[in-house]
C-alpha cells in the first residue's frame, strides 16, 4: 500500500496540506492575538463609559467593571487630557507595552510567537485607538495568562481542523489518482505482461484509449514498440526456419559438390583441348561453391563455442594461415608477408584465432586476385600493454561502398561478386568472443586494413 503510487501520493498530499496549514497557522494565531487585545480595549472603553455617566462609582462596581473587561486599569485620553478612568492594584510591574494603533504584520507575528512560547504570566500595557472616535487613545494593563491560554486553545482547534481538511483532501486526491492515473497505468502494465507471456497473441497488443496526454503518449509508444517487436519476431522466426532449410540444403549440396570435385582430377587429364581449357574454370566454380556451403554451415550454428584460452604463438598461427593460402594462390600474383615477431605469444583460442586470421587473409587474397594484378597481404601485430593488436593489410582495390555499408552483415557484406560476406561476419563474432572488436581501419585505392585487439590480463576477457 505505502509503496504504491497512490499510497505515496496519499502520504505526500497529507504532509503538504499539513505544511500549508502550518504556514497559515502562524499568521492566524497572530491575528487572533490582535483581535483578543482589541476586544479587551473595546470592553475597557465600554466600562469607562459608566464612569463618564456617573463620576462617583462604588468600589465594588468599579472592580466588577474591570473584571468583566479583563484589565487592571483603563486610561482614556480625550481632548489631549489623559484620564485614569478605572483602576485597581497591579500585582507586579509592567513587563512590556504593545501599541495596536498601526502595527506591522511581522511585528504582530513576532509578538504572537513570543507570547505563545512564554509560559510565565506577565503584566503588559496595551495601547489602541478608541472605537467610534471616542478619544485619542485608550490604554489598559492586563495579565498574559488568559491571553496565552486562549491562543493555545485557538491553535489546537486550527490544527485539528487542518488535520481533518488534509486527510479529507488526501482521500479525495487518493481516489482521483486511483481512477485517473493508477488504473490506466495498471492497464498498460497488464498489456505489457500479457504481451511478454504470449507475443504471438494479438490480444496482448494495446489499444490506446487514455484521456491523459502523458498516458496516451505512453500507450502509443507501447503500441509502436509491440508492433515493431511482433514484426521482428515473425521475421526472426521465418529467418530461423529459412536458416534451417539453407543449412540442410548446404550440407547436402556440399557433399554433392565434394564428389564432383573429385571427378575434376580426371577431367583435367583429358586430352581434349576444349576440356583442358574449361576444366580450371569448372574446378574454380566448384571450389567456390564448396567454400560457400561450408561458410553457410559454419554461420548457421546456433552460436560459436566459448573460446578455450591458452598461450599460443601468434607467429606460428599466421605462418600456418599463409602456407594454406599460398596453395590456393598464384605466387606470381599474390605475395604474403608475416611480420609478427617469432617469439610473440598471446592468450587466445588457437583454432578460433586461426579462423579469424584465415578469413581476413583469404578475403584480402581474393580482393587482389579479382583485379588480375600482383599484390601483397601483410599480417602484423603489436603489444601496447593492455591488448594484443593484429592487423591484416592488403594492396587490393579497396572495398566497394555497398560492402562498407553492410560490413560484418552476413549475405550482404560481400566485397566481390558472388561473395556472401560470411567470412567477415564469422571473424567478427569470434573476435567478440575473445572480448575484442574487429574494425575496418581504412580502405581505398591503396588497399585495405582490418584490425582487431585481444585484451590482456588473467584470462577473464
Amino acid at each position: 500500500m505505502l509503496n504504491s503510487l497512490s499510497g505515496r501520493f496519499l502520504i505526500l498530499t497529507t504532509v503538504f496540506v499539513m505544511l500549508a496549514e502550518v504556514l497559515i497557522f502562524v499568521p492566524s494565531i497572530a491575528r487572533f492575538r490582535e483581535d483578543y487585545l482589541l476586544n479587551r480595549l473595546e470592553r475597557a472603553q465600554i466600562a469607562s463609559l459608566a464612569l463618564l455617566a456617573d463620576d462617583m462609582l462604588e468600589t465594588e462596581l468599579e472592580a466588577e467593571l474591570l473584571e468583566n473587561a479583563g484589565v487592571f486599569n483603563v486610561v482614556l485620553r480625550r481632548d489631549e487630557v489623559r484620564q485614569l478612568m478605572l483602576s485597581s492594584p497591579i500585582p507586579e510591574p509592567i513587563a512590556a507595552t504593545y501599541d495596536l494603533r498601526d502595527p506591522g504584520a511581522m511585528t504582530l507575528i513576532r509578538d504572537a510567537v513570543v507570547r505563545l512560547f512564554t509560559p510565565d504570566n506577565q503584566i503588559i500595557r496595551v495601547i489602541g485607538a478608541p472605537v467610534r472616535q471616542a478619544g485619542l487613545l485608550i490604554e489598559v494593563t492586563m495579565e498574559t495568562a488568559p491571553l496565552r491560554m486562549a491562543m493555545i486553545d485557538y491553535g489546537l482547534r486550527v490544527l485539528a481542523l487542518s488535520a481533518v481538511i488534509s486527510v479529507f483532501t488526501a482521500l479525495l486526491l487518493f481516489g482521483a489518482v486511483r481512477v485517473f492515473l493508477v488504473r490506466p497505468i495498471k492497464g498498460v502494465v497488464g498489456y505489457m505482461q500479457r504481451y511478454a507471456a504470449a507475443p504471438e497473441d494479438a490480444r496482448g497488443i494495446i489499444q490506446p484509449k487514455a484521456g491523459v496526454t502523458e498516458l496516451r503518449e505512453a500507450e502509443e509508444a507501447l503500441l509502436q514498440l509491440q508492433t515493431e517487436l511482433t514484426q521482428a519476431l515473425k521475421q526472426r522466426e521465418r529467418l530461423a526456419q529459412l536458416g534451417g532449410a539453407v543449412a540442410k540444403v548446404s550440407h547436402d549440396l556440399r557433399n554433392i559438390l565434394t564428389s564432383a570435385q573429385l571427378f575434376t582430377d580426371r577431367i583435367e587429364a583429358s586430352e581434349d583441348p576444349l576440356v583442358r581449357r574449361l576444366a580450371p574454370k569448372l574446378v574454380g566454380s566448384i571450389t567456390r561453391a564448396v567454400s560457400l556451403c561450408e561458410s553457410t554451415l559454419a554461420f548457421g550454428r546456433a552460436e560459436e563455442p566459448a573460446p578455450t584460452l591458452t598461450m599460443v604463438n601468434l607467429h606460428a598461427i599466421v605462418q600456418d594461415v599463409i602456407e594454406s593460402e599460398q596453395l590456393a594462390a598464384d605466387a606470381s600474383d599474390v605475395t604474403f608477408a608475416n611480420t609478427v615477431a617469432p617469439g610473440m605469444t598471446l592468450r587466445a583460442d588457437p583454432e578460433q584465432l586461426f579462423r579469424v586470421i584465415l578469413n581476413l587473409v583469404r578475403n584480402a587474397r581474393q580482393a587482389i586476385g579479382a583485379r588480375d594484378m600482383a599484390g601483397t597481404v601483410t599480417v602484423s601485430a603489436r603489444d601496447d600493454g593492455s591488448k594484443w593488436w593484429i592487423d591484416v593489410a592488403d594492396t587490393g582495390p579497396g572495398l566497394p561502398p555497398k560492402a562498407q555499408e553492410h560490413l560484418f552483415t552476413p549475405f550482404q557484406g560481400g566485397a566481390r561478386k558472388g561473395g556472401s560476406g560470411l567470412g567477415l561476419a564469422i571473424a567478427a563474432e569470434l573476435v567478440r568472443g575473445h572480448g575484442g572488436r574487429l574494425t575496418l581501419v581504412r580502405t581505398g585505392a591503396e588497399g585495405t586494413v582490418f584490425e582487431f585487439g585481444i585484451p590482456q590480463g588473467d584470462g577473464t576477457l
